[in-house]
Parts: structure tokens; sequence; C-alpha cells
């Protein structure tokens, strides 16, 4: 086997397992809250902005519409989120966090810190570390829109 096929010389590999692992802390430590690290993301970005669209949150976060419709009936049911019909444009959905959603925030704000632990880094090196990440995605979304050339 070449040396370009052996999965330590992977730049992905690693990067995957970090994101599994650190995906599965994450919703270990939301259970209690009956959230998933997908729903905290899109609380998160909510908490953010305060009121947005789906079209916007789609493009934030990273997530196709059928992918994020889903997810906020969830957090809808659960008192967390409301959806309204845009006024002007039906075909418009805006979202924002309700009082107890903003309650949650209080509750697990201490969630990402305590997940962030498992990587045993320091905060200069968890800020590198998202740094480089940045500049990945940054380049490959530049690629994506390029047509991948």
């Amino acid at each position: 086997m070449t040396d370009s096929l052996k999965l330590h010389n992977q730049t992905g590999f690693p990067v995957y397992l970090c994101a599994k692992q650190l995906y599965n802390k994450l919703n270990e430590l939301l259970m209690p809250y009956d959230l998933t690290y997908t729903q905290m993301i899109v609380m998160m970005y909510l908490w953010e902005v305060g009121e947005s669209n789906v079209k916007e949150a789609s493009e934030a976060l990273l997530l196709d519409p059928s992918t994020l419709t889903p997810i906020l009936k969830r957090l809808e049911s659960k008192g967390y989120i409301t959806r309204q019909r845009d006024e002007e444009d039906e075909r418009s959905l805006t979202i924002k966090p309700t009082e107890n959603g903003m309650l949650l925030k209080k509750e697990v704000s201490g969630i990402p810190a305590e997940a962030n632990k498992i990587f045993g880094l320091t905060q200069e090196e968890s800020k590198a570390l998202r740094s480089l990440i940045y500049k990945a995605l940054d380049n490959m979304e530049r690629d994506r829109k390029n047509g991948g050339n």
C-alpha cells in the first residue's frame, strides 16, 4: 500500500474521528434537555441572531431546508422556537426563540466548554485549531462555488 492511502496520512480521517467523538459527547451532554447537537446548533444560531428565516438559517448552518425543517418542527413542538409565515411573502417562514428557548440558553451554556474538554487542548490550541478548520471550510466553500476546480 502506498503511503498516500494509509489512514494516519489522511487529513480527513482524524477530522472525522474528532467530529464523531465530539458529536457523541455533545449528544450525551444534551440528553437531559431532550436535545440533539443539531438542534442545539440551530438554537445557538437563533440565540445569536434573534430572528431569522429558514433560508438564511439553512445557508448559515449549511443545512438543506429539507433537513432543517424537521429540526425546526421538533424545536417548535418542544416550545423552544416559533415558526411564522411572513406576511409579505407566504413562502418565507420566520423563526425565533421563545421565552422557554431563551431560558434554555442559560441551562445549556456550560455544555460546549464541557464537551471541548475531551480535546485536552489549551485555549490557544483550541483557537488555532478553530482557525485552521475555518480556513479549510472557507477553501472548500470557494472550491465548491468554483465548480470543484
